[in-house]
Order: C-alpha cells, then structure tokens, then sequence
C-alpha cells in the first residue's frame, strides 16, 4: 500500500505541475484514475476543482472521480 501511495502522490505532482505539458498532465489524471481507491477519489476531486488546470483536465478528473464513484469506493 505505501507503494501505492508514493505513486499516487508522484503521479499528483505531474498532474498539478504547470511547467509539464498538457498531454502529460493528461496521461498522469487518467493512471490516477486507474487507481480506483479512494484516495484516488479524493485527488481528483482535489484536481477538478484545480482553476489553474485547464478545463479539458479538469473535466477528465471529475470523469474519472465519477467512475471510481459509481464502482462503490
């Protein structure tokens, strides 16, 4: 589980860090997504209510949030 965890946690700096590309912080919302547990849940909350990512990005993170959700985490 802590492995799980560093990832997650590597994963969210790349999804919230500006500098990287769109298409990187893209790809790092959807293995967020693939997490499927609940502090995956709660990251991508945190990453839709971002204003500083661009709506697509923002979008993508509550549609994954959504899917954890209806998967009963």
């Amino acid at each position: 589980m802590p492995e799980q965890t560093d990832e997650l946690k590597k994963l969210t700096t790349i999804a919230t860090d500006l500098g990287l590309s769109a298409e990187l912080r893209t790809k790092a919302i959807q293995l967020i997504g693939g997490f499927g547990t609940h502090d995956a849940l709660l990251v991508l909350l945190e990453l839709a209510a971002n204003e500083k990512l661009i709506t697509e990005e923002r979008d993508l993170a509550l549609k994954h949030a959504r899917e954890i959700i209806r998967s009963g985490h």
